[in-house]
This record gives C-alpha cells, sequence and structure tokens, in this order.
C-alpha cells in the first residue's frame, strides 16, 4: 500500500488554518469599539483559561448559565439576543432557539455539534459555526495515547510502581501487546480520522476504515460493513461524529467481532458505543481492553470500568493542550468577529 505522509506538525496546521480565515487574537488586535456587541453565553468555557474573559473583553455577555431561571431569563431577553456563544459539552438546544426570536447564529467552542439542535437552527435559517482543524492532531495524540497505555499497560504499570509492588515483590504486571505491525480500524475516516491513520503509518500497522461510503482519495482498505472491520482489527478507533444517528453504532455485535485480544480506543462521544454491552465483555474477557476519554454519561463512569486494569481512562480531554485550546478560542472569535461585520460565519457547519 502506498503510504501517507507522516503527520505535520500542529503549527503548520495551525498555519494553514490562519491563513485561510480572518486574522483574530485579542493580543495583537486593535482597540474593541466603543459600544460592545450583546451575545448570550450559554454555559463557561472552563476547558480554556482565559476564554470566559477574552469574550467577556469583546462583547456584552448575558451569561445565561448563572441564571436561577433560565427560561425567565430568556424571556426578559428574547429582543435582544441575535448571536449565541456555546460549547460542544454545552450545545444549544431547540427550547433556547424557539425562545429567541431574533437569533441569527450560534457560535460554538468545539468541533463537535452533536449537542446543538441543528434542524431547529437550519428551520430559522440560523447560522451554526463549529473550530475544526485545529484540534485534528492533538485528538489523534490521545487517541494513539490510550492506544498505547492499552496495549502496553502503561496505566496499570503505573498503579504498580506507586503501590511499590515492583520494590516490593508482590506479583508481577503482565506482558502487554505489540503495536507495531497490527491493523488498525478506524470507525469514521474525516480529519481527525486521517490523523490517527497517518501515526498508524509510523508503526508500520495497516489501516482499514468504515464510512457510509468509501473514500476515492486514500487507499486505506475500506471495509462496508462495522463487523467486518472489528473482526479484521487488532485496535479498533472510533473517530465518527456523535448524535442520535451514531448512537450504539458499536454494538455488542460489533465488539464481540473485535474479540478477546483486541482493543477498542473512542475519542468520539461516548453515546457511539453500547458501554454497557463494552463493560459486560470487558467483564467476560469476550473484548481485550479499551481506552477511553468520553463516556454515555459523562461525567459519570461505570464503577466497573474504573476497577479494570485492561483499561485507561481519560476525562474528556483529547483537545486539552495549550495550543490547541487557544487556538480554538481564536476560531471562536472569528466566527462572532465576522458574524457581527458580515452577516456570515467563517467555520459554517450548516
Amino acid at each position: 500500500m502506498l503510504r501517507q505522509p507522516l503527520a505535520v506538525t500542529f503549527d503548520v496546521e495551525y498555519k494553514k488554518y490562519k491563513s485561510t480565515h480572518l486574522p483574530y487574537s485579542l493580543h495583537n488586535h486593535g482597540i474593541p469599539p466603543m459600544t460592545k456587541q450583546r451575545i448570550l453565553q450559554i454555559g463557561s468555557l472552563a476547558g480554556s483559561a482565559t476564554a470566559n474573559a477574552e469574550v467577556a473583553e469583546r462583547y456584552e455577555v448575558l451569561e445565561l448559565w448563572k441564571a436561577p431561571d433560565q427560561a425567565a431569563f430568556l424571556r426578559d431577553h428574547a429582543q435582544d439576543i441575535e448571536v449565541i456563544a456555546t460549547s460542544a459539552v454545552h450545545g444549544c438546544s431547540a427550547s433556547v432557539i424557539q425562545a429567541l426570536p431574533k437569533l441569527r447564529a450560534i457560535c460554538s467552542w468545539g468541533v463537535g455539534y452533536d449537542t446543538i439542535d441543528l434542524d431547529a437552527a437550519s428551520a430559522r435559517n440560523v447560522r451554526v459555526s463549529n473550530t475544526p482543524d485545529v484540534l485534528n492532531d492533538c485528538v489523534a495524540d490521545i487517541a494513539w495515547g490510550l492506544l498505547l497505555a492499552c496495549a502496553r499497560n502503561i496505566a496499570w504499570g503505573d498503579r504498580f510502581v506507586r503501590a511499590n509492588h515492583w520494590e516490593n515483590k508482590v506479583g508481577v504486571l503482565p506482558l502487554g501487546t505489540r503495536v507495531s505491525g497490527k491493523k488498525l480500524g478506524i470507525v469514521g475516516l474525516g480529519r481527525i480520522g486521517e490523523a490517527i491513520a497517518r501515526r498508524g503509518l509510523g508503526f508500520d500497522m495497516e489501516v482499514g476504515y468504515h464510512n457510509r461510503n468509501p473514500r476515492n482519495d486514500v487507499e486505506y482498505q475500506y471495509f462496508d460493513s462495522l463487523v467486518k472491520l472489528a473482526t479484521w482489527s487488532d485496535f479498533l478507533v472510533i473517530a465518527t461524529v456523535g448524535g442520535a444517528s451514531t448512537k450504539h453504532l458499536i454494538n455488542e455485535t460489533v465488539l464481540r467481532a473485535l474479540g478477546p485480544k483486541s482493543m477498542i480506543i473512542n475519542i468520539a462521544r461516548g453515546t457511539v458505543i453500547d458501554e454497557a454491552a463494552m463493560v459486560r465483555l470487558l467483564a467476560e474477557g469476550a473484548l481485550g481492553g479499551a481506552g477511553l476519554d468520553v463516556f454515555e454519561n459523562e461525567p459519570k463512569v461505570p464503577d466497573a470500568l474504573k476497577t479494570m486494569n485492561q483499561v485507561a481512562l481519560m476525562p474528556h480531554v483529547a483537545s486539552a493542550t495549550h495550543e490547541t485550546r487557544r487556538a480554538m478560542l481564536d476560531c471562536l472569535l472569528e466566527n462572532l468577529e465576522s458574524f457581527f461585520a458580515t452577516g456570515e460565519v467563517v467555520t459554517q457547519v450548516r
């Protein structure tokens, strides 16, 4: 198979992004306008240390999440709000959209938009934007971190050492599984899926994928069935979109096809996997391991997962690096600025 180029660095990707989008940074931007535009912010952008302050520096922010009675708050400000700022975590429901007759744009901080009611937005001709591309590499890196942690017992080994089992010769850490030269299956070969695949080539892996339709611009092996891909894969990485259309896409049948010697990695959305079935199969030994950054009812994580040594867990932080969160905030601010200036967002979802 013809190899794809190795992943380019984050800096190169970000420079490419910036070269095709409106320049923005509050640190080197001009003096803010005397009168601030008003926006509604659904929830705190706590995933970035400076996001809330920088948005508030630029705009008059109505903080919905702090309102004791949110329905009354929306009624009181219904005629004042044309733009919403939100995140992939907080989203925007149909009820919020319907409560704001003058709403024209929803600008989200994050790549996922399954928590935004796109149908309700489309019915009102409301623009929706996200922050794509700038987080591809960091999300792919976490997918690979989880994959390696599961295959080579890294999280387990860390606990083993901290508990002084090695020093006191209490038990033996089990053998791990080789990664190089194995078969890497990817569910959802989009931008993030491609970044994950490129990293697999660096480990001399065969790469296969499942999408709704095959792509003619890659030479990775296409599987028209999730069961076929799972049966073939040593490691199955979930990188598809979330939402109702993919809920429990990875069901018990797919998980059993993956088998006791293979592992599943999820950096997409927790709802994509039938979590109860996954936990049961892991407990039975019918599934070899799991690396999870997302969960079906997060932040609640099944207690059984916390006791399993063949599982590596992260608290939905795939994009959580200084560089990526800065780029995500810049993209959000660019979309807000662009809409108020031109009536259009830069990175429109729909």
